[in-house]
């Protein structure tokens, strides 16, 4: 089997070698089902590209890649910056690769560990198949994980819930009831959703302290910050609106400040404002939050893959990030 040529491959499936070569190496190119049953012949084969036979004898193709959802996002930003302040001093490329929906996810898996065009690959917040996971372990492709764990390979967790938990034990002590949410809508099933399970955790405080996140103070939709802003409008104009608002991320943060600005509602007088995530700009305009350490998880990132890569009878690490209130000016 550990022989099996491209020939072979295309006979078991029933298709010609160029598709065979397609599905390796432009696997966005082959229609669903024929890069399916192309995939299964490989698996069942096991097949090593010719190109992945070259870079195994070499050992190294002297490349990183960062595959990641959710590309424009401030937080992926800071934390991609991490991964390549970590690598600056290295021989090692850094590539990037954006996930804008499940089959370029799926895609991109199949053909960087089947090609062995990289040396190692971080996955950023990215949920992944049981298929996937087989796939860059039995073609050896050294992967570390953020956000989203599993037993095959390294992880670095950032505890979500725990955060949320937080936000609501800060705004409860201060003395405030009336606490509302600002969190994402429509998240698409490629990406991890952290918004949700922050808002599990800051209703699970909420409850514990015996009160309730009422349902019309919670504002979901897509993230950004016209979006949040308009959120936060609504929740402003209720009847009993929210003293506290705790946001899923920073941006949404500054989509809330902009609306009480708008409302000329004074901040943290008569609603304070959280968000998540601790991005430069927090800083800058006083803004509470809670801090993940962007940086570090992206730098850690590169750490545990580059330790595996020395020596892959390194054990497998699962790291858990912790959290932290920042107390700033708007609360």
């Amino acid at each position: 089997m550990a022989h099996s040529t491209v020939y072979d491959v295309a006979d078991k499936a029933g298709v010609s070698i160029a598709t065979v070569s397609r599905v390796v190496n432009s696997p966005d190119k082959v229609n669903p089902e024929t890069r399916t049953k192309v995939l299964r012949a490989i698996d069942a084969l096991g097949y090593i590209p010719k190109a992945e036979a070259a870079a195994r004898a070499r050992k190294s193709a002297g490349r990183i890649g960062v595959l990641a959802p959710l590309f424009t996002y401030p937080s992926f930003i800071q934390r991609l910056r991490g991964v390549a302040h970590a690598l600056s001093a290295l021989p090692y490329e850094l590539t990037v690769y954006n996930v804008d929906n499940t089959a370029r996810r799926d895609d991109y898996v199949t053909s960087l560990s089947l090609t062995r065009r990289l040396d190692g690959l971080i996955l950023m917040a990215l949920p992944f198949t049981e298929t996937a996971v087989e796939r860059l372990v039995n073609h050896s492709m050294e992967t570390v994980s953020i956000e989203v764990t599993h037993p095959s390979f390294s992880s670095i967790e950032i505890d979500d819930v725990s955060g949320g938990h937080m936000a609501a034990e800060f705004f409860i002590r201060k003395g405030h009831t009336r606490l509302g949410f600002l969190g994402d809508a429509d998240m698409p099933e490629y990406a991890f959703p952290t918004s949700d399970r922050r808002l599990s955790g800051y209703r699970a405080a909420i409850n514990e302290a015996g009160l309730a996140l009422e349902a019309a103070r919670v504002g979901l939709a897509a993230q950004s910050v016209e979006n949040a802003r308009q959120c936060m409008l609504r929740l402003l104009d209720l009847p009993g609106p929210p003293t506290a608002v705790f946001c899923a991320s920073d941006t949404q943060a500054i989509g809330a400040l902009k609306a009480a600005r708008t409302r000329g509602i004074r901040v943290p007088q008569d609603v304070a404002i959280m968000g998540f995530d601790d991005l430069d700009i927090a800083d800058y305009i006083g803004l509470t939050t809670i801090r993940q350490h962007l940086e570090e998880s992206g730098q850690l990132a590169v750490e545990l893959l580059l330790s595996r890569l020395e020596n892959r009878n390194r054990p497998i690490k699962h790291v858990r990030l912790t959290l932290e209130v920042i107390e700033r000016e708007t609360t």
